[in-house]
């Protein structure tokens, strides 16, 4: 963005925040109109990385209906889907350039700047869960962290916040059974972040495209199998009309969480009231998404296996070992660079730490669950 188009875009956030009230206070004096009539919300620009019709897209708007709700009107968030002022893959750097004020997004998206990024949404699997890192971001130094690395390392003018636990990405989509590593040799497979570099150590041959662009690549051969996220957003791409298979349970992408990014220099001309907003409705929202990920995800993953003829399988426990020692691997490697090492060493203090509490709490809902559906998992 040149310095025009940033001294513009900053005109623009300004004149929201004091031009549109100022008027009206001006026009107030001469009419002697009700103060409220002169308050005009503050609208905040917001692209996502998702298609209009993915599921994802119903999260963010119980972002926007919180925000809208909790700031009594004073903000009003215009939510886009990707595509809308740029692509999927570039609403981080949107964010920053004041193109447009917030994203909903992930971080595996904008890995090609660093592959950090992975780090916080689909880094190496310690024995945490979605919930285990999302605690780590807050409570275990994640976020001081990623300041350093968005606002120091990178100079990102952002601010950013997570929420929604992901579950476990299934490993995917494939055209045939996969029963060990030997099957997955040379298939062209989509994902993102470091699970490229994972699965290119798997023998795949790997190809990063936002969510919307699957299923056509996989009708025209572009890639032979692949994952996005759920079985909700997975069906809504037609991936059951591609492929029959269906592969749960996965170490490549174990531990997402959205990202909330906001452009710095709007979040920090808010009133601090409306910065907590921002920042508080991403926990609330974060309950919300979870609580329908469960309801409609496990409706429609029933949905896919009754009216659709896909197979419902749990990758086997020869991929998923597979898996472990490419990232043993692939960690080496990244702990060469000084940053990634402090960063995997704090995700590994936190998981040894955090981890040893759950696993060792935990009941064992498997045997809970075969106890009262019996015959169902079939693990």
């Amino acid at each position: 963005m040149t310095a025009f188009e940033k001294k513009a875009a900053f005109s623009r956030r300004s004149f929201l925040r004091t031009g549109a009230l100022a008027g009206g206070a001006a026009a107030g004096s001469v009419l002697a109109a009700p103060a409220v009539l002169a308050q005009a919300p503050l609208v905040m620009k917001m692209q996502t990385s998702w298609p209009a019709s993915d599921i994802w897209m119903d999260f963010a708007r119980e972002y926007v209906t919180r925000v809208e709700e909790m700031s009594g009107g004073r903000l009003k968030v215009d939510l886009l889907p990707a595509g809308a002022v740029v692509g999927a893959f570039q609403v981080m750097d949107a964010v920053h350039d004041g193109v447009i004020d917030a994203s909903h997004s992930v971080s595996a998206y904008w890995y090609g700047k660093s592959k950090a990024a992975s780090f916080f949404g689909t880094g190496p699997v310690f024995g945490g869960s979605a919930t285990t890192m999302l605690g780590w971001f807050y409570q275990g130094g994640g976020q001081d962290l990623y300041r350093e690395l968005t606002q120091d390392i990178l100079g990102m003018n952002i601010v950013g916040f997570y929420g929604f636990p992901m579950p476990a990405q299934p490993f995917g989509w494939f055209k045939t059974e996969v029963n060990g590593v030997a099957d997955i040799q040379g298939f062209k497979y989509r994902t993102v972040g470091l699970a490229a570099d994972l699965l290119q150590a798997m023998g795949m041959s790997v190809a990063q495209l936002p969510g919307g662009e699957i299923v056509p690549a996989m009708e025209r051969g572009v890639i032979d199998a692949f994952e996005f996220n759920n079985p909700s957003s997975d069906m809504r791409f037609g991936a059951q009309d591609v492929a029959k298979n269906y592969y749960l349970s996965s170490y490549h992408q174990a531990s997402e969480s959205f990202e909330y990014v906001f452009n710095r220099d709007f979040y920090e001309d808010l009133e601090p009231d409306l910065q907590a907003i921002l920042k508080y409705a991403v926990e609330a929202a974060s309950t919300s998404n979870t609580a329908l990920a469960l309801r409609q995800y496990s409706a429609d993953l029933a949905t896919l296996a009754a009216e659709n003829g896909v197979a419902v399988h749990r990758t086997p426990k020869e991929i998923l070992a597979g898996q472990l020692e490419a990232w043993d691997k692939l960690i080496v490697d990244l702990e060469t660079d000084e940053f990634f090492k402090k960063v995997l060493d704090s995700q590994r203090a936190w998981v040894e730490q955090v981890s040893y509490y759950e696993l060792m709490n935990a009941a064992d809902l498997g045997l809970a669950y075969e106890h009262h559906f019996p015959g169902k998992l079939k693990l």
